[in-house]
């Protein structure tokens, strides 16, 4: 066509309609085929992000709670939903028109090199210009890529922090200091962002503008080249039309580039995350001959802090043992074995002579019913936070469940009783109220071991009988342990454990202990006092 117009000065009405239905059916082609393969892509990189987070919240359902507790609410938003996300960009888009888009640019530099070798020898010189200053610019920016998303992680738990703490910094007072961190953590990581960013604009600049420049030397040279006869126009023509449509594609390419190491990063600590070393879990049915617990020799440290030293203790079924200490003395760790949210270090927990790394997670969780003093309620009906219990119990095991619980005296006050929605962690509900939803939770699972971590921490006086008879509803006739700052709750226990720096220093009941016991007469006698003090307009008086 060139030829033909440098030549002639003309070109054929039929040889226009050719070419014209040919770049027609090739722009079709192309519209109809790149909008499948996005639609495709699309699909499969939405299936993979979702097998992503269904493996890695399978795989997190595995790993120790404290574990989890370590990487913040922030970092695990982070992971789950921005890393995750983020890969969309490389699955969807940076492997289909990554590929698309690197492969043009090599055929027509292949086309090039067939019009004149020479001009495709001179359409090179940009390209180690180019990817010198692409490399230049990876090698910076990777080089403060972790101190980047560190202070991305760290502005995120902030924010999350800012907000679930709202209301005790309004109370108390705070907005300037807890703002004033939340500032901090967002303005640093704006300037780091910036200064990341910064370092890298000069080497982007110069590579956009470099690598698709193939006329550079292509035109004057070629020109040259032209004059002196060695080359005809036709040819530099064609190689210089070639050329100007290197560039879309190339820089195309070179985008998604750009996102490899970031994405590399983000695939590295999920990798990470999901590398954490996991429960010994078994695969047995429960098959124990009774109920009796047993710790023996055990031992447990958070990271380097050792919280349980050489803990010996038997619980013989269908008895009560409470566990009294100091704060920090162990207490919650040592019921927390139990449900099997951390391994121990050493030693071994085991009920009716069964170890309970050799059950079936979901086997022991029947066999245990937890409830700490701050239980988690979801945002959907209180009919379905109880029967989270039981997920099979019918209506009438459920409204049972809930009277045992004494939940009806409250429920009746509610326009839609039982229905109604608890709120954004129950909040709708007092902490005595969501209290009594979760010990009717525990009556429903009707589970034979019984764990209560602080229980009654949310008892005030107008609730405390109400609280007990649903307590005492759960503890018939189960093997119990309790956890309790409030040691007249637990007088009747079979045996009390008096623990210390994560030792037992003492087990007996209330009685013997108070007779032999220093450590527990005075948790008794410190107990006795905050029971008995009121305030009045002179300060602190005991009754």
């Amino acid at each position: 066509m060139i030829d033909s117009l440098l030549n002639k000065g003309e070109i054929s009405w039929n040889q226009v309609f050719s070419y014209i239905g040919g770049i027609f059916i090739s722009l079709l082609l192309f519209g109809t085929l790149y909008t499948l393969g996005l639609k495709n892509s699309h699909i499969a990189a939405y299936n993979i992000l979702k097998n992503i987070r269904m493996s890695l919240q399978q795989k997190l359902e595995k790993k120790p709670l404290g574990s989890i507790q370590e990487l913040g609410t922030g970092n695990l938003k982070k992971m789950f939903v921005d890393d995750i996300d983020s890969m969309e960009l490389l699955l969807a888009h940076a492997l289909p028109e990554g590929i698309a888009n690197s492969l043009v640019p090599i055929l027509l530099y292949i086309a090039i090199f067939i019009v004149d070798f020479r001009l495709g020898l001179l359409s090179l010189i940009t390209l180690p210009i180019g990817i010198w200053a692409m490399g230049t610019m990876f090698s910076v920016g990777t080089k403060y890529m972790n101190d980047y998303y560190m202070a991305r992680v760290k502005m995120n738990n902030t924010i999350i922090e800012y907000i679930n703490g709202m209301e005790v910094v309004k109370v108390f007072n705070k907005d300037m200091d807890s703002y004033k961190k939340y500032r901090e953590d967002v303005i640093n990581y704006r300037d780091f962002t910036l200064f990341w960013y910064g370092l890298c604009w000069t080497w982007m600049a110069l590579y956009t503008v470099v690598l698709p420049a193939l006329a550079l030397f292509m035109l004057p040279v070629g020109a040259w080249m032209c004059m002196i006869g060695i080359l005809s126009p036709s040819k530099l023509i064609l190689a210089l039309c070639l050329s100007f449509a290197v560039g879309v594609p190339l820089l195309k390419a070179m985008s998604f580039m750009g996102v490899i190491p970031q994405l590399a990063k983000k695939i590295e600590s999920l990798e990470q995350m999901m590398d954490l070393k996991p429960l010994k879990q078994g695969g047995n049915a429960f098959a124990a001959k009774n109920f009796d617990i047993d710790f023996k020799s055990v031992s447990f440290a958070y990271k380097e802090t050792k919280v349980l030293q050489d803990i010996n203790l038997h619980i013989k079924e269908g008895t009560m043992t409470a566990l009294v200490g100091e704060s920090g003395s162990g207490k919650s760790t040592l019921a927390k074995l139990l449900v099997h949210f951390y391994d121990v270090n050493e030693g071994s927990i085991s009920i009716g002579g069964q170890d309970i790394t050799s059950i079936d997670p979901k086997e022991l969780n029947r066999q245990i019913s937890y409830v700490a003093q701050e239980q988690f309620l979801f945002n959907t009906s209180l009919y379905e936070n109880i029967k989270i219990g039981k997920p099979s119990a019918s209506k009438e095991e459920v409204l049972d469940a809930a009277r045992k619980a004494q939940c009806m005296e409250f429920l009746e006050r509610l326009e839609k009783g039982i229905d109604t929605m608890a709120g954004d962690g129950g909040k709708s509900l007092s902490g005595g109220e969501r209290q009594r939803i979760c010990l009717a939770r525990a009556i429903l699972k009707d589970a034979p071991i019984i764990v209560l971590d602080e229980a009654t921490a949310f008892i005030d006086p107008e609730n405390e009988d109400k609280l007990n008879l649903a307590i005492s509803e759960i503890i018939k006739n189960k093997t119990v342990i309790v956890i309790a700052h409030r040691l007249s709750s637990i007088q009747s226990a079979e045996q009390i454990c008096v623990l210390s720096e994560g030792k037992i220093t003492a087990c007996a009941t209330h009685d013997e202990l108070i007779k032999d016991c220093s450590e527990y007469k005075a948790l008794w006698d410190k107990s006795n006092e905050i029971m008995n003090w009121k305030v009045n307009a002179g300060g602190v008086e005991y009754a």
